[in-house]
Parts: C-alpha cells; sequence; structure tokens
C-alpha cells in the first residue's frame, strides 16, 4: 500500500507580498515556489525549510466572498501548530521579527506553547513537544 502526506494547504492572503514578508522573515520559511503564468496568475508556496506541509498563498479578491475568510481559516480557533526544536530561540527570533504573541510561553502536558498571531490577527500555536524519554 502506497501512503499519503498532505503537501500543501491553501491560505487565504490579501497580498502576496507582504505575506511572505511575514512567513519568511518573521516565521523563517522558505519559498518554495513563486511562479507568475502566462495570464497573470501568481502560484506562491511557502513552508518550513526543513520539508513537511506547504501553504500555498492564494490571493483572496477584494470585495469577494474569499477576501471575507481571510484571517478566519477556523473561526477563532487555531488553525496551525508551527512546531519547534527550541522554543526558546523560535520565540525571541519571532518577537525580534515583531510577531504579536496573544500570551506568554507556558508548560504544558503536551509541551511548550504560547499563541501567537499571524498577519491577519489569526491565531496559532508556536509548540514545542516534551522530550521524549
Amino acid at each position: 500500500m502506497t501512503g499519503v502526506r498532505l503537501r500543501d494547504v491553501t491560505y487565504l492572503v490579501r497580498d502576496h507580498d507582504e505575506a511572505l514578508a511575514f512567513f519568511v522573515d518573521a516565521l523563517g520559511f522558505v519559498v518554495r515556489q513563486d511562479e507568475t503564468f502566462e495570464n497573470g496568475w501568481r502560484r506562491v508556496v511557502v513552508g518550513p525549510a526543513e520539508g513537511g506541509t506547504g501553504l500555498v498563498l492564494a490571493l483572496a479578491d477584494a470585495g469577494s466572498a474569499n477576501s471575507a475568510a481571510v484571517g478566519m481559516q477556523a473561526g477563532d480557533d487555531v488553525a496551525f501548530f508551527l512546531e519547534t526544536d527550541d522554543f526558546s530561540a523560535q520565540y525571541e527570533r519571532m518577537l525580534r521579527a515583531g510577531v504579536r504573541f496573544r500570551e506568554a510561553p507556558r508548560h504544558e502536558a503536551y509541551g511548550t506553547v504560547a499563541i501567537f498571531e499571524d498577519l491577519y490577527g489569526a491565531p496559532w500555536d508556536l509548540i514545542q513537544p516534551p522530550a521524549a524519554g
């Protein structure tokens, strides 16, 4: 049997360049694809440098139903969980980049975690799972 993985997910944005600045500069993602086709359509994909699922930054047309959904991928709930193996370093790097955290880091049974906001105010978790042992 062949295994499957989740390659990419669509992430609605208002502007490709502002989204690239956030995901690359603030979160440390890499650009996996940034290509403009003959018809003017631009495909932009970002993701962690180490691999895994990427985000297809899909431009929401102003005034459309998609435009109203920007920043509301999961309503008021956390939709995305950014995992790190060095919480302190990633947290400090993100603070220096201007990322807004809703809370101080806390230690839970499932790891060290803090909720931060993306460029549209949507909540994400920064999390470092507990060490296996």
